[in-house]
């Protein structure tokens, strides 16, 4: 996503679209905060990866916010916290939790595809599917994972 909004969405999304990119949403929120989580327990070389997915994930956190705002519909706040599903304690714990969140986006904006005709939103949904694929991809390398990208990014574990 450009983090610009799509222009059609100025109209209501139909209400099994709209849980979708609020589902979506809350993934995007989930993923900025595990990115400021990690940078703790990542060496420097990992700088630049962490910050373009915090980065990313900034920028289509805001513009879906704007999606569903133009929708007329209040985006859902990000949660205080988020509950990773093991402790974060090290490297490679770290790694494995990226790779979580960024499946987890993939997932949700697959989601949004299988929700809406809508054209915009479906190009939007399909970078963002897209983009959280290659850099789970990345992670999965970094952290010696094989194989290194699921057949089908964004098929439901």
């Amino acid at each position: 996503m450009t983090g610009q909004p799509p222009s059609s969405s100025a109209a209501p999304l139909p209400g099994d679209a709209l849980e979708a990119v609020q589902q979506a949403l809350g993934a995007e929120h989930a993923a900025v905060w595990v990115y400021g989580l990690v940078s703790a327990f990542l060496p420097a070389s990992f700088g630049a990866a962490t910050q373009e997915g915090m980065t990313a994930h900034r920028a289509r956190r805001d513009a879906t916010e704007r999606l569903l705002a133009a929708a007329g519909t209040t985006p859902r706040p990000a949660e205080p916290a988020y509950l990773p599903p093991r402790p974060v304690t090290d490297q490679a714990s770290a790694i494995a939790v990226l790779i979580t969140a960024e499946s987890d986006a993939t997932v949700a904006w697959r989601a949004v595809l299988e929700r809406t005709d809508d054209g915009e939103v479906r190009r939007a949904a399909l970078e963002a599917l897209t983009a959280a694929a290659v850099r789970a991809t990345r992670w999965r390398k970094a952290g010696g994972q094989a194989p290194v990208a699921p057949a089908l990014p964004g098929q439901p574990a």
